[in-house]
């Protein structure tokens, strides 16, 4: 089973909590703007009326209150005009260039695009027009909900990034420590192992296991570098890489069950030269092709093979097992994606950690086929360049 497949949907739960803010602001804005839309159109309307009433009062005191009526409007931009929409009076606009007669008639014309005017009658078949636009106030309120949507979405983005750095900050320290305390437990029994080897092999020459049990010690050594090497970057040589995975393949063959057929796809005379760690590029050959056992439940076909051009190798390794689920071409490669039974789920993200991180190449599956097999590619460009390809 996937051993991350049940991680704690907190992803999810952002992105609903966000949605949600933003939907229930959007809403309630909405309904604030049009009660804020509906007192602005009362008030212009009262503007309207009292303009209308001085054009008919006789009286001071009348005057007086009405015109205390027009001039509490300080928020709501108006523009009154005669019946042909020439400009009489304008209130509440730019005070710096409402002295420009071309300003305000820019206004005027956007105005009267957008809405209907308010119409007062001053008798004698005489009319007027009133425009208004929604006060700053209301154009504020408007866009206010999406301002907050797109904090709220930007406090995400920058929380997830921060909580996946975090996190991975994390693993790289349990992984790099769990791979120097293997190193550190590994090194005493292995070097006492090899001593032991070279007693048997100068008494006991005659016994014809001596020399798999030296390359099985020798492999011991490789693995103990491997892990003391994780979490330092590790130093690159140019190296023939067919013969590299010639050689990894040799001695995977002799310690794998004879159902499994390894076909090298390449002339092992060639020379196809990268710079690698030679250490760390066998690791990554030995987890493809264990993985690739596993999944052909140790009886079918592995092939490897090897093209180049001037600029790039690239290094496919195929097998005849199970296949991979398109939705899972990433996930392999995640930490703790298993579909073993027993198992971290380490193997083939160290794979790609190593060719990606530490030689600048790329690892992806390149085809796979459910119930006839895959074919996982690493690219690497021969100046050790980042592979982009």
């Amino acid at each position: 089973m996937n051993n991350i497949s049940n991680r704690s949907p907190w992803k999810l739960y952002l992105f609903l909590f966000a949605v949600l803010i933003g939907v229930s602001s959007l809403f309630y804005t909405r309904i604030l703007v049009r009660r804020l839309e509906a007192e602005e159109r009362k008030k212009v309307e009262l503007w309207a009326e009292a303009t209308w009433l001085i054009s008919q009062s006789d009286s001071t005191q009348n005057l007086e209150f009405l015109t205390t009526i027009i001039e509490d409007n300080t928020t709501v931009p108006v523009i009154l005009t005669d019946g042909h929409n020439n400009i009489i009076a304008a209130r509440n606009f730019n005070p710096v260039r409402s002295s420009d007669p071309g300003y305000i008639q820019t206004r005027l014309e956007r105005i009267m695009k957008k809405s209907t005017p308010i119409v007062i009658d001053v008798g004698k078949g005489f009319v007027n027009h009133i425009y208004y636009k929604d006060s700053v106030i209301l154009a504020q309120l408007i866009y206010y909900p999406f301002v907050q949507l797109g904090l709220i979405i930007l406090f995400i983005v920058v929380s997830y990034i921060a909580l996946s750095s975090s996190r991975k900050a994390d693993q790289n320290q349990v992984w790099v420590g769990m791979s120097k305390e293997t190193a550190h437990q590994l090194g005493t029994p292995t070097s006492s192992l090899a001593g032991w080897i070279e007693i048997l092999q100068s008494r006991y020459p005659e016994i014809p296991f001596n020399k798999e049990l030296a390359l099985d010690v020798e492999r011991l050594v490789k693995v103990t570098e491997r892990f003391s090497g994780i979490g330092s970057k590790p130093s690159l040589s140019p190296e023939n890489i067919n013969d590299l995975i010639r050689s990894t393949i040799e001695y995977l063959k002799s310690r794998s069950s004879s159902k499994v057929i390894f076909n090298l796809e390449f002339d092992t005379n060639d020379e196809v030269t990268i710079p690698v760690n030679v250490h760390l590029f066998e690791w990554v050959v030995e987890n493809i092709c264990k993985n690739a056992i596993d999944a052909m439940e140790g009886e079918g076909q592995i092939t490897v093979r090897i093209t180049e051009n001037d600029r790039f190798a690239f290094i496919d390794i195929s097998d005849t097992g199970k296949g991979i689920p398109k939705t899972s071409y990433r996930k392999i490669f995640s930490p703790g994606f298993t579909t073993k039974a027993r198992g971290w789920g380490l193997g083939l993200s160290l794979a790609k950690r190593i060719v990606e991180d530490y030689h600048n190449g790329k690892i992806f599956v390149r085809y796979s086929e459910i119930g006839k097999g895959s074919c996982i590619r690493i690219v690497m460009r021969k100046n050790g360049a980042y592979a982009d390809q």
